[in-house]
């Protein structure tokens, strides 16, 4: 049986807690910040946990 290969944009967009929760980056946190207030920005910073019904799926994509 061959290895299992992790989705290579998932790994760039999800990471695992220690506790197994998925957590990823909020949309239009990346890049031109200038043009944001300062409250959406840093309301972008904070990481989320990805909805329920997506987890099994990324967990898998990362080889989980």
């Amino acid at each position: 049986m061959p290895k299992m290969k992790t989705h290579s944009g998932a790994k760039k967009r999800f990471r695992v807690t220690g506790t197994g929760k998925v957590m990823h980056q909020r949309a239009r946190h990346v890049h031109k910040f200038q043009e944001r207030s300062s409250k959406a920005a840093r309301r972008l910073v904070n990481d989320k946990l990805v909805a329920p019904s997506d987890v099994r799926k990324v967990k898998k994509m990362l080889g989980l």
